[in-house]
């Protein structure tokens, strides 16, 4: 079984060559690596350009576009009938490849949802792990769906899904992609051991920018229903952020006029911090980390729910 790899990147000169070393290893060989670079503006399509005179299998496209646009293209150029797709930033496990793709041996699939794992050697980013990701104790076999950084497909389920979305510009192309090959009852395996490892955001500022282009994602693509997850969507779950936060300035305008609703809103402001703490109190370890949880979680909320808004404001 022949298979192209393709990925997409923008500006990462400082992860590409893993990536590139990471997918040159595999225990199955891939018969192409279709890298599309978005338009980078440091040195990552020369590093590219570099491994290229080495490894022939490596092809590099230079388009300027969304990152569905750039997907679709690589599809397109790809040769194989079976596509795995990861993302830059991303080092694959020596088995990815393999244990991604075994699947296909059963003609009724159409689409392998792999894993990853989140890593990074700071208290921050084990910190916000639960707010990017989902951390392996709470992998659902039944529920979980493939993200852009771990996945194969039929290059037939491609077409028939129709590709990835033009109409979102920077994320969220993949939940409305697996939306679609839901609605259409195409075969999903997933495969938790076909791992990736993806380095986690090392800045405040940087973890932010991503929470926020994730939920423009979800407010553009605005899926209120899953066939997998049923009302537990992005929009739902986003939609009772926003409620939530509507209630506290309810409160805080109350408290101007009642000690009682001063009282109220300061109990209640504290109990959040700790809920924060409690519920991800197995998912991070460390009590240096934990202390990050209430800011973490209150500045993850006003990412989200500014991205939310951005994306229903933007939809085409």
């Amino acid at each position: 079984m022949n298979v192209s790899v393709i990925a997409t990147v923008l500006n990462e000169e400082h992860t590409i060559a893993d990536l590139l070393d990471s997918l040159l290893v595999q225990t199955k060989k891939p018969a192409e690596i279709i890298i599309v670079d978005g338009g980078s503006k440091d040195r990552t399509c020369e590093i590219i350009r570099e491994y290229k005179k080495q490894h022939p299998t490596i092809k590099l496209y230079e388009r300027h576009g969304s990152i569905s646009y750039c997907r679709n293209f690589a599809v397109r150029k790809t040769k194989s009938r079976v596509i795995a797709q990861i993302d830059a930033g991303c080092v694959a496990d020596r088995e990815w490849l393999k244990k991604i793709t075994k699947p296909f041996e059963d003609p009724e699939v159409g689409l392998v949802a792999g894993f990853y794992e989140m890593t990074g050697k700071t208290k921050f980013q084990e910190a916000i792990a639960p707010y990017h990701g989902v951390v392996k104790r709470r992998y659902d076999p039944r529920t979980f769906m493939p993200s852009g950084r771990s996945v194969a497909y039929l290059k037939s389920t491609w077409k028939r899904v129709g590709g990835y979305s033009y109409n979102l510009e920077r994320a969220g192309e993949d939940t409305l992609f697996n939306y679609r090959v839901l609605k259409l009852g195409i075969k999903i395996v997933r495969v938790p051991d076909a791992i990736v490892y993806w380095e986690l955001p090392r800045t405040f500022f940087e973890s932010f920018k991503k929470l926020y282009r994730y939920a423009k994602g979800d407010g553009q693509a605005l899926i209120w229903w899953h066939p997998a997850q049923r009302l537990s969507t992005h929009s739902i779950k986003i939609i009772s952020i926003f409620i939530r936060y509507i209630f506290f300035v309810g409160l805080a305008f109350f408290s101007l006029l009642t000690p009682l609703a001063i009282c109220l809103f300061y109990f209640l402001m504290v109990f959040y911090a700790f809920w924060t703490i409690y519920k991800h109190q197995e998912d991070v370890r460390s009590f240096r980390s934990k202390l990050w949880l209430p800011f973490i979680q209150i500045s993850s909320d006003f990412a989200v729910m500014a991205g939310f808004a951005s994306g229903v404001f933007s939809r085409k």
